[in-house]
């Protein structure tokens, strides 16, 4: 049953913003919004459902025409058949879904993902494929209306996310985006009877024949409601200032560097590296336009690019758009990622990336067996092409991706080529999915694939297979590569949870043995403090060393330094140590007498407790016993020879796990160095050692300097001391993975601005020197 959002009190007058005549943010008034906002979006949803019932009527029609068996026409009948009977609660079920998401909005629960803890590894398999199936249609349905609608839909979130409190809000959080109108009807779907992934994809399918114009209604009069309601009027998605140009170069306080437009031929400008806290969108265009800029500045230097156009000549036949198209589809075809003995690591790197000028020759060697006239490119078209070179050298030396997956990317050139001639935005939007498809590939082979020859969970195979996908199924369809996307990101998620799932088990196995060890070590000071310089028989040693340490770590795991368990542990050591020497006093030697009863309750339960050999615990007891007769006669006992004594020490710290202190402290000054630079590290960085296996560093303990470090599976595979580690970078046998949180993208254009800067400098310099 559907849900209202209710006022407190609707009769309740309300104090509205002096000379404003808007309603302050108040719990009230934003349930107020929100419940109007509910309402729109229903009579919208409600105004639309009425043609979708004949949509989808049409869709089912069109999947039983194209029925390929009999079985066929019975499963798609049974869906129809189902569909028309449960009509009416099918459309209450989804009218609930839609109401009810606002309730969820208010109460900050929509778009919630169940957390890691609550997962259940063992299940994760079975519902996957069925949710992940219907998550691409979704994905696949709104990713193209979400980008028709970007600005008012990103209108939309910011105004929702004033009146979440402040907390940001995207797509998946928003009641009325495409993306929660979709989920709403996936969940109304499966109340129909027998409805599966394929009756859900179906009828989303059909939904999205009219959602375009639905979303854009919805997301239209909620922005033109919240705006009369004062819910931010007058927010703009590019609330940015227009670049100044000077000839002193570009004004520092704009968020802006110039565009080649912004430079009137034969003009230069300083171009300086934007400002990296702006917002996303603003920082990247400002970085391309900077890119820009330099590689004008750079051809007006005198540095053309042999086969463009040269600045103001216009007596040159200009390759056109279209015709460079063709070429890049021809060359497309042309080059597949293969290896001669079927190995994806020996899979070499495409021969149209040995740099621009290649690509335009292979472009020119194109047209020419078409037939088709000679030319030169544009100075855009020929910036365009040098960028996108500039970007694929720039991923083959980048040290974080694996020579493999290196390899197989750079297939991609001349398809992505395409996509920027075809798309501006591809340089210019982060989320521009060409984009984010070759960011999630970059960082999927280097988390996944090593240089040794290994990669987990097949995710060299999935990259190879988007990329031949691309390169077959390509021309100039963006959705194409959407479906990839949504892919691809769903293999990496699933991969990605798995793996963290078995991190944190290995993380918390380490935890508890790191913490285990520490307590032996405790364990086995406090007994070595207790007996240093005292001579002692053998079964006193013995006792000590062994069996009670065992018990003593027990009990300060279970129970702690400060519990009584703990201090009566203690009191036994000191006890036994004390009631095997003869006493002179005879109120002593009372007390010893009386003590050799107690003691030997006490270590009968103590070795109870840890599961102790009963027949050994017997001898150790009565070894003490005897002893504790002897000193009772005045008789001193016989100490452990000097060897034996130095092995049951000797085996006690190494049980307890500090054998290797001494190694600890006599590293050098070069790997001391190392040491205090590895404390430094973060938990998830990366290792690459000798042979090129990759391991990372789930977890370290700052105290002990000791690294847990697991495979690209999530698998512990060794715990390292820091003087081992500094050892095997000094050797050279491993190496720290410079790691960045930003994506592979970012970080090529950032290279490639300070390559084309410090290029520009150095012509600078060289046209100064000629002066």
């Amino acid at each position: 049953m559907s849900r209202l959002i209710h006022e407190e009190d609707d009769a309740a007058p309300r104090k509205r913003d002096q000379g404003s005549g808007h309603l302050p943010l108040t719990i009230d008034t934003i349930a107020l919004h929100l419940r109007r906002c509910q309402t729109i979006t229903l009579d919208h949803v409600k105004a639309h459902f009425v043609s979708y019932r004949s949509q989808l009527e049409e869709a089912f029609n069109v999947e039983l025409d194209n029925a390929r068996s009999n079985q066929d026409v019975s499963e798609l009948s049974g869906y129809q058949r189902q569909f028309r009977l449960n009509w009416q609660e099918f459309e209450t079920v989804f009218y609930d879904e839609i109401s009810n998401g606002f309730v969820k909005f208010k109460d900050k629960k929509l778009g919630k993902q169940e957390s890691l803890e609550e997962t259940d590894f063992d299940s994760l398999s079975l519902v996957d494929n069925q949710a992940l199936e219907e998550s691409i249609t979704i994905k696949s349905v709104t990713t193209k209306i979400d980008a028709m609608i970007s600005e008012p839909l990103w209108s939309l979130n910011q105004r929702l996310s004033l009146l979440n409190g402040g907390e940001k809000v995207d797509d998946a959080g928003n009641p009325a985006s495409p993306f929660q109108l979709c989920e709403c009807l996936r969940k109304a779907i499966r109340a129909v009877p027998n409805a599966d992934t394929r009756a859900v994809n179906i009828a989303l399918k059909a939904y999205a024949d009219g959602l375009n114009e639905l979303a854009k209604n919805v997301v239209g009069e909620l922005n033109d409601y919240l705006v009369d309601a004062g819910v931010l009027p007058n927010l703009k998605m590019n609330q940015r200032p227009k670049p100044k140009v000077s000839r002193g170069g570009v004004d520092s306080k704009s968020s802006y560097s110039p565009s080649l437009e912004n430079f009137a031929a034969g003009q230069q400008a300083e171009i300086q590296l934007p400002d990296a806290n702006q917002p996303p969108q603003v920082y990247q265009l400002s970085l391309v336009n900077a890119i820009r800029g330099l590689q004008h500045n750079i051809s007006l230097s005198g540095e053309q690019i042999v086969g463009v156009q040269q600045l103001g000549d216009n007596s040159v036949a200009v390759i056109t758009a279209p015709q460079v198209s063709q070429a890049l589809q021809n060359l497309q075809l042309q080059t597949v990622p293969t290896a001669d003995d079927g190995n994806l690591h020996n899979i070499a790197v495409a021969p149209t990336i040995a740099n621009s000028q290649a690509m335009m020759q292979g472009i020119q060697l194109q047209l020419q067996q078409a037939g088709e006239a000679q030319g030169v490119f544009s100075q855009q078209d020929g910036s365009t092409i040098d960028l996108v070179g500039m970007l694929f050298e720039y991923m083959l030396k980048d040290d974080n991706i694996p020579d493999s997956v290196k390899a197989i990317l750079s297939y991609l050139h001349t398809p992505f080529l395409k996509i920027a001639f075809s798309d501006p935005k591809f340089f210019e939007q982060s989320d521009h999915p060409a984009r984010v498809l070759l960011n999630d590939l970059a960082e999927a082979g280097s988390k996944w694939v090593g240089n040794d020859g290994t990669a987990q969970y097949d995710v060299l195979s999935k990259i190879k297979s988007i990329v031949d996908r691309i390169l077959s199924d390509y021309q100039a369809d963006i959705d194409v590569v959407i479906t990839l996307l949504n892919e691809f990101d769903a293999f990496v998620k699933n991969i990605a949870r798995r793996q963290e799932l078995m991190e944190k088990r290995a993380m918390e196995r380490a935890k508890g043995e790191q913490r285990l060890r520490e307590v032996k070590i405790r364990v086995n000071q406090t007994i070595q403090e207790r007996t240093a310089g005292q001579e002692l028989p053998s079964p006193i040693l013995l006792f000590l060393l062994q069996p009670w340490s065992d018990y003593m770590s027990f009990v300060l795991l279970r129970h702690g330094d400060e519990s009584d368990a703990w201090t009566r542990a203690i009191g036994v050591v000191d006890d036994v140590l004390w009631a095997i020497q003869p006493q002179d006093d005879p109120e002593e030697v009372v007390m010893q007498s009386e003590l050799k009863n107690r003691l030997v309750a006490s270590v009968e339960a103590g070795l109870e407790t840890i599961g102790f050999d009963q027949v050994k615990g017997g001898r150790l007891i009565e070894a003490i016993t005897s002893l504790i007769d002897l000193a009772l006669n005045s008789k001193q006992p016989e100490p452990a020879p000097a060897d034996l004594r130095s092995k049951l020490e000797k085996m006690a710290a190494e049980k307890a796990g500090n054998h290797d202190l001494e190694k600890v402290e006599a590293y050098t000054d070069e790997e001391k160095k190392v040491v205090e630079h590895l404390q430094m590290i973060e938990y998830g960085t990366w290792f690459e050692f000798e042979g090129g296996r990759r391991l990372k560093v789930a977890w370290f303990n700052r105290r002990t300097m000791h690294y847990m470090l697991v495979d690209q599976m999530g698998k512990k595979v060794a715990t390292m001391s820091g003087p081992e580690l500094a050892r095997e970078i000094i050797a050279r046998k491993a190496r720290i993975l410079s790691g960045s949180s930003k994506p592979f993208f970012e970080r090529a254009l950032e290279n490639i601005f300070q390559n084309l800067s410090n290029k520009e400098t150095g012509d600078q310099a060289e046209g100064g020197d000629e002066e």
